[in-house]
């Protein structure tokens, strides 16, 4: 293998959603030899966020360091979610709330959101609502002006909705709401990244706290709130109609997919497919959604 080689495979797989195990392991392995050949700590956090992506924790932790030592200012995001998730099995919020912050002196509008959603918790620092509320109202006005696929719009608008739900403007709150959901749902055509998904899913739980569900019209990412509870829906794609069913059971709801089977409505929107196509790819071309029991 040369650079180039190694570039071209990095390139080819960084764009799928979802990889197979020989797909993953030529992914890694490029990655893995421009981070020896040309010490660019941009590939060392490419490498980190895969991983974190398939929650191999450990594996990100080792490549965000690497990056971060290597003065990569942002590798310090993914440090910060790290520690402030506990996602190797211990939560620290003082190193959370340093490499967040170092992240959020680097423009990095995620770590400013999560530096001040550490003061309206009080992890760290002092409670501090007043100032919470001030950043991200900063924040929408800011990444308002950016038209980057990679702005966290989902994350600003629903801690925004639910500010403006708590000063009683639901109308506005419901708004933002679903200009989060549909900047989620691009998102997430690429990635399908789990951190999307349970922000979809509580998004919309909330949204229809708001707003009345209106069964004549509701689409994939409203099965988040239908299934809830047992129910089947019916729906089409390429004029072929397809049923999943929330069935209860003695572990909570699970869902089934024609012949695929969830445990939880969690499993069936990252892995619900039709033939080879991934549900949550094609979400926009599934249509005449249908409440049938």
């Amino acid at each position: 293998m040369d650079i180039r080689t190694a570039e071209r495979i990095a390139r080819k797989y960084r764009v799928k959603p979802s990889l197979n195990e020989d797909e993953e392991f030529e992914y890694t392995e490029s990655l893995n030899y421009l981070i020896e050949e040309t010490k660019d700590p941009e590939y060392m956090v490419e490498l980190g966020s895969y991983y974190y992506g398939l929650k191999k924790f450990d594996l990100a932790l080792k490549y965000y360091e690497m990056a971060h030592m290597c003065g990569d200012g942002w590798a310090a995001e993914g440090l910060g979610y790290i520690w402030y998730y506990g996602r190797t099995g211990v939560t620290d919020y003082e190193k959370a709330f340093h490499y967040y912050s170092k992240a959020a002196e680097n423009g990095n509008f995620r770590s400013m959101i999560k530096v001040a959603e550490m003061y309206k918790n009080g992890y760290y620092v002092e409670k501090d609502y007043a100032r919470y509320v001030e950043t991200i109202e900063k924040a929408k006005k800011e990444v308002e002006h950016t038209r980057s696929p990679g702005a966290p719009f989902s994350e600003i608008y629903t801690r925004l909705a639910v500010i403006r739900k708590e000063q009683g403007r639901k109308e506005e709150a419901a708004d933002l709401y679903l200009d989060a959901r549909d900047f989620l749902a691009q998102r997430i055509r690429y990635t399908g990244f789990f951190g999307d998904f349970n922000v979809m899913k509580w998004a919309t739980v909330d949204l229809y706290s708001i707003i009345e569900f209106d069964r004549n019209d509701f689409g994939f990412y409203d099965l988040y709130y239908l299934f809830t509870k047992p129910c089947t829906v019916t729906f089409r794609y390429e004029g072929k109609k397809y049923t999943a069913s929330a069935v209860d059971t003695e572990n909570g709801i699970a869902v089934h997919f024609g012949e695929q089977r969830f445990k939880d409505v969690d499993a069936f929107f990252a892995g619900a497919k039709i033939g080879t196509e991934m549900l949550y790819v094609i979400y926009n071309r599934l249509y005449d959604f249908e409440v049938t029991a």
